[in-house]
């Protein structure tokens, strides 16, 4: 959008409510008490209309709470002054809540960086932040926000992979690991997103992360045989150091001489016995290894 012919906010000064509360009813007293003591007609119905004139003219205005002011089409300024404040009766005033607002996103279903189908929804907390774009900018903002919120959100995901894998390059964010990342810049890409209708965000946080249902038990799978994989290299690693260390104790206390195949059988056993995901039963050898 063009800067140059972009509407910006201008401040209205509206006047003190109260003062002009009490002059226009005080006009208008004025005129009924005149007709009843028999002053001029003419003066009286001027003084009745002038009173009732400047009564149209007050409105009041809540903490947080603005009034952008048009004469004719023609766009006069915004009023945030709160409280009950006065303004030419001809002005057409209308309200505009300055007050921070959630967008709920709905759950969209997009592909990932890889392509997989994900599940996806975020909460994202904006305000008005120039009455002026808001209103004359966009047709509504409130609608501009929903649909520009959704389409983030879409682009977003198809930014970062779902999930860490051997594809990606260490370190690199994803959607369910870099959780803050990921945050600051949906942030910052609604906040782009907003700037042509006068909309801040003030904060945005995923709500909902998931596989879509189609793929969500074979991604389960994966991710459970990664965690199987994972812990069997553990225990085999942590195996190997116990063999190593049984070995190193028996020959520097000269317990027992064994030679390589008798190391080899000790180390089978020994690995079996470790590494075994059930409890193994022992077998009794009344002979030899050579018989």
């Amino acid at each position: 959008m063009n800067a140059a012919h972009t509407r910006r906010e201008t401040a209205f000064s509206s006047t003190n409510g109260y003062l002009a509360a009490i002059v226009g009813v005080g006009l208008a007293v004025l005129a009924g008490v005149g007709v009843r003591f028999g002053l001029p007609i003419v003066a009286c119905i001027v003084s009745g209309i002038s009173g009732l004139f400047i009564l149209a003219g007050l409105y009041m205005l809540q903490p947080n709470e603005s009034a952008i002011l048009t004469l004719f089409g023609k766009y006069m300024g915004t009023d945030r002054a709160e409280g009950l404040r006065w303004a030419f009766p001809l002005y057409i005033k209308r309200r505009l809540s300055l007050r921070a607002r959630n967008f709920n996103a709905p759950t969209l279903k997009v592909n990932d960086k890889r392509g997989n189908p994900v599940e996806i929804s975020a909460a994202v907390v904006w305000r008005v932040r120039d009455t002026a774009q808001a209103v004359f900018e966009v047709d509504d903002f409130e609608r501009y926000v929903a649909v520009q919120a959704e389409t983030a959100l879409r682009h977003l995901a198809s930014q970062y992979a779902y999930d860490e894998g051997e594809d990606l390059p260490e370190g690199e964010t994803t959607l369910r690991a870099g959780m803050d990342v990921v945050s600051d810049a949906l942030k910052a890409e609604l906040q782009a997103r907003f700037e042509a209708a006068g909309v801040e965000t003030l904060d945005a946080k995923l709500t909902h992360l998931a596989y879509a249902a189609e793929i969500a038990q074979v991604m389960l799978r994966r991710q459970q045989a990664e965690a199987i994989i994972s812990a069997r290299s553990k225990i085999v690693h942590g195996a190997v150091s116990m063999v190593e260390a049984a070995l190193k104790a028996l020959s520097e206390r000269d317990i027992v001489e064994l030679d390589s195949e008798r190391k080899a059988a000790m180390v089978s056993n020994l690995l079996v016995v470790l590494c075994s995901d059930k409890e193994t039963q022992p077998i009794i050898n009344t002979g030899t290894l050579y018989n």
